[in-house]
């Protein structure tokens, strides 16, 4: 995932909704019979098919095999779920999912499955003969939600849960623009699967799944599984996904989307007024393919497709195995902004073949993924264009380790303890970025032919699995590096030290050395020569020095900088992003009606995280709040949560 992400706010649901006798299942049984018996047949068939045995069912460990997963009500279970059956409709009016999701369950001699919830309204579980199981859902807890306890399972082969989404489900955004067709879309991580399915929300349990899903007959959906790519005339969906992955990479998304091959094993998904600039831009997705399996082995997902979501995707992009979820916001116009797929297809690796086995491991995901993403890119455009990408990851870090210091020190570690905290705390450029320079740093020291052998066996013997910190440690002094070479690294203090250590990779970038003395240029009133074929990276990095260097009244500047270059009206996103910054801090308020538009109509957390913050802390408040009550509805939950928590905003 492609994120930067400060921190969450929840939203409350009653207390125990507890079925702790025959007499409530009896009058709940009552209460709901006009939606179970259109659920009974649908249960019905899903016994069927996965009494079918095509999914053999192998001994699961208990437990104790794992580290405590705090974020997960299944660290409690003995008895464990292999597959997934699901079966849900879509009802846009209502904003809703329904239906039922069916679990392959192995006992293990445990009379009861522990699964997490949030939100969802369970009318029934039964379990593969139709016998009502005993259930009970836990007090609420503003971080977990509300687990739910199955009862009498010790020699059940199935359970099947019968239930419905709340509106307010916050993986789901629901989007029904005037005059538009309307679009649905999932965001599981990392702890929001349980909004939208009762399972096992904790990355380091895998399952199978298939999924049968009933939408409006004029939209397709989409799911991380086998695909469709186009629309039948009954709106029903088949999807299987016979590689096992953990809950967060369950992903859902309904529209009027086609879809453009790019390869015989790639293609993309948008609505029809963006599918043909989106194809041309992701066009050399084969090519980062080719790139990453000569690095690191086979691509184990057999596609690897791209849905191109609204512009209220929270994110950058979403790894989903086989569908990468991906901002509109990286159609540039000239595959500038294309390092977010590396960064999502090095997911295939880093993350969705080998997962962190819980939340305060998240950097085992982000690190590698990060570190990957800069040798793809190096691969298929070079290393001094990856070197600038690396340039900016060092600057950011550096940023975000000075801020965190002064207000939350001990996350600047590599691996968290984020027991009672959401653990999206954990999402920040410190497991992305600080990840990143270990794993170079490392690479700087054995060298480079050793540090890839070893990556691509790291992979290769972990595939399917997850990895711990201590696990990862482990083997790298197993399989890598000396005692020397440690201690030369400084792997504990990289690892478990607040900060950045002193011996934080260099990085050397030609083509920024002459951003830099653009800058210098710029500052002096003398418009810099040889732009022309500047990338987005560049000009980052330019709009970045005159943030940094610009003092006393800089409007006078920045009207410069607009006349020559046109930032405010540009079309790329991420330029506007930066350039927000210095529009911000020195007031340049005929950029403010442009700066407004973007912040209403792109939800994307990484761009407005930065925004919001600068008015605030320039005295801006009002300016903010006033633009947030007309961008708020169109965020999703993932982005209201933040700055909800940001600007003070009640939520709803």
């Amino acid at each position: 995932m492609v994120s930067n992400i400060r921190n969450k706010q929840t939203t409350q649901y009653p207390h125990s909704l507890a079925v702790t006798s025959i007499t409530f299942l009896m009058y709940l049984r009552k209460k709901t019979q006009n939606m179970r018996k259109l659920c009974l047949v649908v249960a019905t068939s899903l016994f069927v098919v996965s009494c079918s045995e095509n999914h053999q069912t192998e001994p699961i460990n208990n437990k104790n095999t794992l580290p405590m997963d705090v974020h997960s009500a299944y660290q409690n279970s003995d008895a464990r779920v292999s597959h997934l059956n699901l079966s849900l409709k879509a009802d846009f009016d209502a904003h809703i999912l329904q239906g039922t999701a069916t679990w392959d369950v192995v006992s293990n001699g445990a009379d009861t499955l522990y699964l997490d919830t949030r939100g969802l309204d369970i009318t029934d579980i039964v379990d593969e003969n139709g016998k009502e199981l005993t259930y009970e859902l836990q007090d609420y807890d503003s971080v977990l939600g509300q687990p739910l306890s199955i009862y009498g399972v010790a020699n059940v082969k199935k359970v099947a849960i019968t239930y419905t989404t709340s509106p307010q489900a916050e993986a789901i955004q629901w989007l029904e623009p005037e005059g538009k067709t309307p679009f649905m879309f999932t965001q599981s991580q990392a702890i929001l699967a349980r909004t939208w399915i009762p399972c096992p929300d904790s990355p380091g349990w895998r399952f199978t799944y298939e999924a049968t899903i009933d939408v409006p007959n004029h939209l397709l959906a989409l799911m991380s599984a086998e695909n469709a790519t186009e629309k039948n005339d009954e709106g029903i969906y088949h999807f299987r996904m016979e590689q096992s992955i953990p809950s967060y990479l369950m992903a859902l998304a309904i529209g009027d989307v086609s879809f453009a091959p790019l390869s015989n094993r790639a293609g993309v998904f948008a609505e029809e007024h963006i599918l043909e600039a989106a194809a041309w831009e992701f066009a050399e997705t084969e090519d980062m393919i080719v790139a990453a399996e000569g690095l690191y082995g086979d691509y184990d997902w057999e596609r690897y497709d791209i849905l191109v979501l609204p512009a209220s995707f929270p994110f950058g992009g979403m790894e989903n195995p086989r569908l990468t979820f991906a901002t509109p916001t990286i159609i540039a116009g000239d595959r500038s902004l294309t390092s977010l797929v590396a960064h999502e297809l090095a997911h295939s690796w880093s993350g969705n073949l080998v997962t962190n086995a819980t939340w305060n491991d998240f950097w085992i995901n982000e690190g590698f993924t990060v570190y990957f993403e800069h040798r793809i890119m190096e691969v298929v455009y070079g290393r001094d264009y990856a070197e600038m990408l690396s340039a900016l990851s060092r600057t950011d870090l550096i940023e975000e380790v000075a801020d965190f210091m002064e207000t939350r020190p001990e996350d600047t570690r590599l691996k968290l303890d984020l027991e009672g905290r959401n653990p999206d705390d954990g999402v920040s450029r410190i497991a992305y970025d600080k990840g990143y320079f270990f794993l170079r740093l490392i690479e700087e020291t054995v060298g480079r032919d050793r540090f890839d052998a070893f990556l691509k066996t790291y992979f290769q013997t972990h595939r399917f699995g997850v990895m711990t910190t201590e696990m990862f440690l482990d083997y790298l002094r197993d399989n890598l590096i000396s005692d020397d070479e440690w201690n030369a690294v400084g792997v504990s203090e990289w690892v478990y030290g607040k900060g950045l250590p002193d011996n934080l990779p260099a990085v050397e970038s030609t083509r920024f050395a002459n951003v830099d003395e653009a800058v210098k240029m710029a500052l002096d009133g003398n418009k810099p020569d040889n732009t022309d074929q500047w990338s987005t990276h560049e000009w980052l990095r330019f709009i970045q020095g005159i943030h940094d260097n610009l003092t006393g009244d800089g409007r006078g500047i920045l009207t410069t900088l607009d006349d020559w270059y046109g930032f405010t009206e540009s079309g790329n996103s991420e330029i506007l992003a930066a350039w927000w910054q210095p529009v911000i801090k020195h007031q340049y308020t005929e950029a403010y009606p442009a700066m407004e538009t973007f912040l209403v109509n792109v939800g994307r957390r990484k761009f407005l995280t930065p925004a919001y913050r600068a008015l605030k802390e320039t005295d801006q408040i009002d300016v903010a709040k006033a633009i947030y009550e007309k961008a708020r509805p169109n965020y999703h939950a993932v982005s209201r949560q933040t700055m909800d928590a940001l600007l003070n905003h009640p939520p709803a």
